[in-house]
C-alpha cells in the first residue's frame, strides 16, 4: 500500500501482505477481531437510502471474511456550508436502520466539513482465528458462486443521465442496500474455500484478486453471471462508469475473452459494483447444496459463474 513497509506480529492473521477485504487480529486462541473501513459519495439521490446503501457495503468486508460484525463507528464528510444539516441526519438515521437489522451497535463515528459529502462505516467484528476465510483458499476443482447480480455502476450513470426508470433504479437499490449476512452464514455452513465481496474493481477485478491470492486460474463463464435488467441495454449505449475503463486497463494482461463474446459483456464483468454479491469459491457438491440453501433463503439471483483451474496461474479465461 503506497510503499509501505509490511508490518509483522505474531497475532496478526491478515494485514497488508497481500490484498484482502479486511484485517484480522487474534486476540485469545478461541477469538479474533475483524476491522475494515469504506465510505464514498452518494449514489442515489434519497439520504436515508444513501445511508442505507452505505452501511450494507461496509459491512460485506467482515461477512466476506466469514465474521460477524459487533460495533461500528460513523464516517462522514460534510460540506455544512452549502448543505442543510437535515440532509446529514437522513443519512444517519438510514445508516441506524441497516445497522440495527444487522445488529451492530453504533459506538461513536467522527466528522470532518468537505466540499463533497461522503459517509459510511469503519467496522469490528469477530471470528475463530481458525475459521478465518480469505481470498487465498481456492482450490483448482471449486465452483465460483456469485449472490448478488452485476450492473450498479452501468445503471447508476444511467439514473445520472435521466434515463433508467424508477422500477429499474428501485430493484438495484434493493439489492444494493440487502446485507450479505446470510450468505456469509450459509457458505460457512456448508464448507467455504475462498470468499470476497464484489466492489470497486468489479467481478474480473475481484476475482483476480483471488486467483493471485489463491495461485491458481478461473474460468467464468458469461452467461451464467446474473445481471440487473436493462444492464445491457445501458453498456451498449455507452453508459458505463470511468472506473470501469480503469479496471480493464489494471487488468488487461491477466484477463483473456473468448472469441465471438459481444463487446459489451467486457463492460460489465468490470463494471465497478456498490455494495455487490459475494463471489464463494468452494467444492462441487457444497456448491450445488449452497446454491439450494440460498434460493431457500430468498438470494434467487444466486448463481454458479465459474470455476477455479490449476492453471494458467493467475489468470482469467472468460467464456
Amino acid at each position: 500500500m503506497c510503499g509501505l513497509p509490511l508490518v509483522s506480529h505474531p497475532n496478526l492473521i491478515v494485514g497488508l501482505e497481500q490484498a484482502d477485504d479486511a484485517g484480522v487480529y487474534k486476540l485469545t486462541e478461541e477469538l479474533a477481531i475483524i476491522q475494515t473501513i469504506d465510505f464514498f459519495t452518494p449514489i442515489v439521490d434519497d439520504p436515508r437510502t444513501f445511508g442505507q446503501i452505505a452501511v450494507a457495503n461496509a459491512l460485506s468486508d467482515v461477512y466476506a471474511m466469514g465474521g460477524k460484525p459487533l460495533t461500528a463507528m460513523n464516517v462522514v464528510c460534510f460540506p455544512i456550508k452549502t448543505m442543510d444539516i437535515s440532509v446529514l441526519r437522513e443519512i444517519l438515521i438510514g445508516g441506524l436502520e441497516k445497522m440495527r437489522e444487522a445488529e451492530v451497535v453504533l459506538v461513536g463515528g467522527h466528522s470532518v466539513e468537505d466540499q463533497e459529502l461522503k459517509y459510511g462505516l469503519s467496522v469490528t467484528g469477530i471470528i475463530h482465528p481458525g475459521r478465518v476465510v480469505t481470498k487465498s483458499g481456492a482450490r483448482p476443482g471449486d465452483k465460483l458462486i456469485l449472490t448478488k447480480p452485476l450492473g450498479t455502476g452501468i445503471i447508476n450513470t444511467a439514473l445520472k443521465g435521466g434515463l433508467a426508470a424508477k422500477e429499474t433504479v428501485d430493484r438495484v437499490v434493493r439489492y444494493m442496500a440487502a446485507l450479505n449476512s446470510t450468505a456469509s452464514e450459509l457458505m460457512q455452513e456448508v464448507g467455504v474455500h475462498a470468499c470476497t465481496d464484489i466492489t470497486g474493481f468489479g467481478l474480473l477485478g475481484h476475482a483476480g484478486e483471488m486467483a493471485e491470492n489463491s495461485a491458481v486460474g478461473m474460468k467464468i463463464y458469461s452467461a451464467s453471471v446474473p445481471v440487473f435488467a436493462r444492464t445491457v441495454e445501458f453498456a451498449t449505449m455507452g453508459l458505463i462508469p470511468g472506473g470501469t475503463h480503469r479496471n480493464k486497463q489494471f487488468r488487461s494482461k491477466t484477463v483473456e475473452f473468448a472469441g465471438g463474446l459481444p463487446d459489451y459483456l467486457e463492460d460489465i464483468l468490470f463494471d465497478p459494483q456498490t455494495s455487490g454479491g459475494l463471489l464463494i469459491s468452494l467444492g462441487a457438491a457444497q456448491a450445488e447444496s449452497l446454491l439450494a440453501r440460498l434460493h431457500q433463503a430468498g438470494t434467487a439471483e444466486a448463481s454458479v459463474v465459474g470455476e477455479v483451474v490449476d492453471h494458467p496461474k493467475g489468470k482469467i479465461i472468460v467464456k
